[in-house]
């Protein structure tokens, strides 16, 4: 509660809670405070919020949903605060209106085309700044310009608590691009039956409902999924439609969307602590599930510039704050994202191919949101003696990916050469066909190789905003296994050269994500506003390292390029049948030659088992690939196995 300490209202309502505990029942007495004490405590606080506001600000929140001094309210079982306003505080979520990679978006946006000037500020602040948004356009004062922001409370506050707990059941989840039906008869809805009423009613002055609608994946709908409505280059109407971004349809084309796992599940993770949501009433009891409001995502680079930059944006979060917040976004990108996986596919005599297996375990694709977000491959293979034999998708200084083609990298099945990497992204073209980073331009994709989410389908009646274009659409590893769509998952196979070199060979695979990649700058930057020269210094002073999201390695894989010739002779004097082997049992048959010895080797190059001298018959230990590096009196020679079991 504003205006007043906490102390001071602690006690006030203490006696509340003295006065009426003999008639306290469930959480839905008629009346909490008697008239005395509601119009005493009202000489201490500052009025109810004004009728004529619609949304409340987070100021009429934070007396019972912030940090409770006491110890009390808003903290688990282990004595942690959990408070929804200080982990609000520092997402972007709060600070979306002073995002400063959005303010110079939009300055660049009207300067190039200032006739548009007017639609695009108000359709951009109807997600960014949705309460003050739809409060001008509510009075008939609409469109909502940036100048209207600056000057606004409520608007400054981005999407602030009564964004989402005041969004209504009408239409839910069928409206998008900015378009949010609020419920304006001054309530809130929340995820609890039996609210706790009174004191959100007599104080603040909006009534606590059960909201089911509120843990509900068609609350992130309106703002999470954008079409745009392009121009051309000297600003002329398309008369067509751009999705710019559509990660609430990706979650309905989605394995999640059957099962309802909501954005929430993941962006506010649940606790099974009972916890007490309101402070001042010691009789409440704890809540469960209670959703911690971290809104992680992850965009953790904007996160720290915007920590860094705190006064100079006017936000109010702590570094503390952001601090915690930077720590659950790597977690979620690090932790829930995707899964990687290595392995050998083949060895040949002049050749060794690696096959690395993406797989997206978020419920959208990967990476999702808006179109300068992407993830690469990066993949090395070293020596023995530590010497590069291969790379692809290394980074350069200026954080730009080593080869990368001019404008866009294309989808790749099998890379080969180092000047290929794999990029995962969405790449915006114009009318024309040239690719552009300004959003007003964008009329079609020329690549959209994004991981879909597991259980995505180019059947699902989502389809037609959540497309793959580009080269992954004919690749058999491309969220197919076994024939069928909805794996959720790549595969890049990647063929390195031997020729010339015998020994042991590692190799590492990391994915990386960057969210505002220089390439996205590059258009942005060769103009001047205020507000991009304030994003430009911001920019360069910060930390823009991608986010090294899964790293995995392969040691010890033995190759022979040396003795090509000889390799050739052995493979066909060498055989192993039958294969597949039933039951992992097969054996090894020489022509000419005299095994020396077999060693067994998984799909990840780990020694499984050796067998001696005059072994001739091979027990696999399970079901799987394996690979049978057998010496002989001529040289060696590697076969590989598939065990069924």
């Amino acid at each position: 509660m504003p205006g007043i300490s906490k102390h001071l209202l602690f006690g006030a309502m203490l006696l509340g809670v003295i006065y009426s505990a003999a008639n306290w029942t469930d959480y839905a007495p008629p009346r909490f405070h008697s008239r005395q004490e509601i119009k005493a405590l009202k000489a201490m606080l500052l009025d109810q919020v004004d009728p004529s506001i619609i949304f409340p600000t987070v100021s009429a929140c934070v007396g019972c949903h912030g940090s409770d001094e006491n110890g009390y309210a808003s903290v688990d079982l282990a004595g942690n605060d959990v408070n929804v306003v200080d982990d609000w505080s520092a997402t972007m979520m709060a600070n979306s209106a002073k995002d400063p990679f959005w303010r110079a978006k939009v300055s660049h946006e009207i300067l190039l085309y200032p006739m548009h000037s007017a639609s695009i500020q108000d359709k951009c602040t109807s997600c960014h700044a949705p309460n003050g948004n739809y409060t001008a356009h509510y009075r008939g004062h609409g469109p909502y310009s940036m100048a209207d922001l600056l000057a606004d409370s409520i608007g400054l506050e981005g999407v602030n608590c009564a964004t989402c707990h005041m969004i209504s059941q009408e239409d839910f989840g069928l409206t998008f691009s900015g378009q949010i039906n609020f419920d304006t008869n001054r309530v809130l809805y929340g995820p609890y039956y039996q609210p706790f009423s009174a004191p959100m009613e007599d104080f603040v002055g909006f009534l606590p409902l059960h909201g089911p609608h509120i843990p509900e994946a068609g609350t992130c709908a309106p703002c999470h999924t954008l079409i745009t409505h392009p121009v051309d280059v000297a600003g002329n109407s398309l008369g067509t439609s751009f999705v710019e971004q559509a990660t609430y349809h990706e979650w309905l084309n989605s394995t999640y969307g059957l099962q309802n796992v909501t954005c929430q599940e993941c962006h506010f993770p649940r606790i099974k602590d009972p916890i007490v949501i309101s402070s001042n009433y010691l009789f409440l009891e704890g809540r469960v599930p209670y959703g911690l409001h971290e809104m992680a995502g992850a965009n953790t680079m904007m996160l720290k510039l915007m920590k860094e930059n705190r006064e100079a944006l006017g936000i109010n979060a702590s570094a503390e704050n952001f601090d915690k917040t930077i720590a659950s976004t790597f977690a979620m990108l690090q932790d829930k994202s995707i899964s990687l996986n290595l392995q050998v596919e083949e060895l040949r005599s002049d050749s060794v191919t690696f096959a690395v297996k993406v797989t997206n375990r978020a419920g959208h694709k990967f990476p999702s949101g808006y179109p300068s977000r992407r993830a690469f491959i990066s993949f090395v293979v070293l020596a023995e003696e530590g010497d590069t034999l291969f790379r692809s998708g290394l980074l350069q200084p200026d954080q730009e990916v080593e080869g990368h083609d001019p404008h866009f990298e294309p989808h790749y099945q099998l890379i080969d050469r180092p000047d290929q990497v794999q990029i995962y992204e969405m790449v915006m073209a114009d009318a024309n066909g040239q690719f552009t980073t300004v959003l007003s331009r964008g009329y079609a994709p020329v690549k959209d190789n994004r991981l879909p989410p597991i259980g995505f389908t180019t059947t699902h009646s989502a389809y037609d905003t959540t497309r793959i274009y580009g080269a992954a659409l004919n690749d058999p590893d491309f969220n197919i296994e076994n024939g069928a769509e909805g794996s959720g998952a790549d595969v890049v196979h990647y063929r390195i050269g031997i020729a010339g070199y015998r020994g042991n060979v590692s190799a590492h695979a990391t994915v990386y994500y960057q969210s505002l990649p220089p390439k996205w700058m590059v258009e942005m930057f060769s103009e001047s506003t205020p507000e991009i020269e304030t994003f430009r210094t911001m920019f360069d002073n910060a930390d823009r390292s991608p986010v090294a999201v899964r790293s995995t390695q392969l040691s010890d894989v033995y190759v022979d390029g040396i003795t090509a010739t000889a390799e050739a002779f052995l493979q066909k004097a060498v055989k192993v049948f039958p294969n597949p082997a039933p039951g992992g049992r097969c054996a090894v048959q020489a022509n000419g030659v005299e095994v020396c010895s077999i060693r067994v080797f998984d799909g990840k190059g780990r020694l499984q088992q050796t067998l001696p001298a005059g072994s001739n018959e091979v027990q696999l230990p399970r079901a799987g690939i394996f690979l049978l590096e057998i010496t002989t009196d001529k040289g060696k020679v590697v076969k590989r196995v598939i065990s069924q079991r």
